[in-house]
């Protein structure tokens, strides 16, 4: 899936209560390679959008029932990439140029001129391919040296905290499902704060057997236990001036928890078998998976110490709610594995992406870059398709794409709590849906695909 596509494979929505207008405007793109999709009102262009990719809208402004520059508003919903051009009678220039601050990209006088019309698409292409670019640069630059990839609106806000909680000194305490990139994140921190030349040690705090775990991040002194034969410094004293990252810390055991707090408290450790007090000044980052709120109420981790980690708290968004970044990170994927085996794979089908945005990734980034791995592996051509897949995402791919719900409106991301009532839901996404439409209770139906008697009908009388 390109973000940028050359004007040949460009695809163009064409929108005209005038069959004619349509027609002639067809035969036009026709000639230069566009695939052009046509729509005789609004209400049938938003249709084609919510499952179609569009590049370009080009629409009359003055059309029974939505108008053109309503349209503009539901495309800026529906299709936000996507640009529009207006097409308006000498006597509504002014309501064009209106449409413009609207976010329209242009728009043409009737009669249109052939070599106008071609021009302007070409150049609304243009700008696109150079915002997806930008994008696409930001979204690099603000991973820095980590190659956190991706560009979806809660991904972006993730980074906006971790940005804004790096150059400080205080503890950090990541929360995700497992799969979401944790240490990424935690390494993302540590390069961006003023501890970047230090050293940067994680441990994980699950993979190390109990017994082992306390001498691991404190150290221990020659002959502390049998086989003890010298002195080793711990993970803590290692990270002197840097970043420890304990992941996984919801798993701790509760005697490593008291020593934990300790350091958390005092800024110094004992060696196991030692008496010495060790300064040690480092930043502490941790992870979970768990919810240790819970497990303080069951009383099986300490509060004071859930305190200490909880300073600045970071949820990290699961890839579900990322799906903007699906076909991002798997053409990252493919890159790397292809390299790394030296296959010839340079990209994956648009019916491959499809299908890795229709499942929902349980697993996360993780279960992702295990299935673009093993495909990369296993293939013997320059394409992978569908059928290079795990079972899982065939499967998913076959049951057809998720329903999108048009609530993550403007880049704003709608979060709903599981076992919330389906009319509550329902009233908060016609609420959000209304105030991206200022109001607009038609714009809203049509956004929604529901008769706009069904938004007064559940709404509250005084809304």
């Amino acid at each position: 899936m390109s973000e940028s596509r050359a004007p040949e494979t460009a695809t163009l929505l064409l929108v005209d209560d005038e069959p004619a207008n349509l027609d002639s405007l067809e035969r036009i793109f026709a000639r230069e390679g566009y695939r052009t999709l046509r729509a005789e009102s609004a209400a049938a262009a938003l249709d084609l959008l919510r499952g179609e990719s569009v590049d370009v809208v080009l629409t009359d402004l003055m059309m029974p029932g939505l108008s053109g520059q309503e349209l503009l508003k539901g495309v800026r919903a529906v299709a936000p990439e996507a640009e529009v051009v207006l097409m308006t009678a000498y006597g509504t220039v002014e309501a064009a140029v209106a449409a413009m601050k609207d976010g329209a990209y242009d728009f043409l006088t009737k009669p249109l001129k052939r070599h106008g019309v071609l021009k302007s698409v070409a150049q609304a292409l243009e700008k696109r391919r150079l915002l997806q670019e930008n994008k696409q640069l930001r979204a690099r630059l603000a991973s820095g040296a980590s190659p956190i990839v991706g560009q979806s609106p809660p991904l972006r806000a993730t980074l906006d905290v971790i940005r804004q909680a790096a150059p400080s000194s205080a503890t950090v305490l990541l929360l995700g499902e497992s799969g979401t990139g944790k240490e990424l994140f935690a390494r993302a921190l540590h390069e961006h704060s003023g501890r970047a030349q230090g050293p940067f040690v994680p441990i994980n705090c699950a993979a190390i057997p109990e017994t082992i775990l306390e001498s691991e991040l404190f150290g221990y002194e020659r002959g502390a236990f049998t086989g003890a034969t010298q002195r080793k410094e711990g993970r803590i004293e290692r990270a002197q001036g840097g970043t420890l990252f304990l992941d996984e810390v919801g798993e701790l055991s509760p005697a490593v928890q008291v020593k934990l707090l300790r350091f958390l408290q005092e800024a110094e450790i004992e060696r196991l078998g030692g008496a010495a007090a060790i300064k040690v000044d480092c930043r502490v980052v941790a992870a979970t998976n768990r919810d240790l709120a819970t497990r303080v109420k069951e009383g099986r981790y300490r509060e004071d110490l859930f305190y200490r980690l909880n300073v600045i708290q970071v949820v990290l968004p699961p890839l579900r709610d990322r799906v903007e970044d699906v076909p991002l990170l798997a053409d990252h994927f493919v890159a790397r594995y292809a390299a790394k085996n030296g296959k010839p794979v340079r990209a994956l089908t648009a019916a491959a992406v499809e299908a890795l945005e229709a499942y929902s990734w349980p697993g996360n980034v993780r279960e992702l870059e295990n299935a673009i791995e093993r495909a990369v592996v296993l293939s013997q051509g320059a394409e992978l398709d569908v059928d290079a897949l795990p079972d899982a995402v065939q499967n998913a791919a076959r049951a057809g794409p998720r329903p999108a719900i048009p609530a993550a409106l403007e880049g704003r991301t709608l979060t709903i709590a599981l076992g919330t009532p389906m009319e509550e839901i329902e009233l908060r996404v016609i609420r959000e849906t209304l105030r991206h439409t200022k109001g607009d209770k038609n714009l809203a139906a049509q956004l929604l695909g529901i008769a706009a008697r069904t938004i007064y009908r559940k709404l509250p009388k005084d809304s």
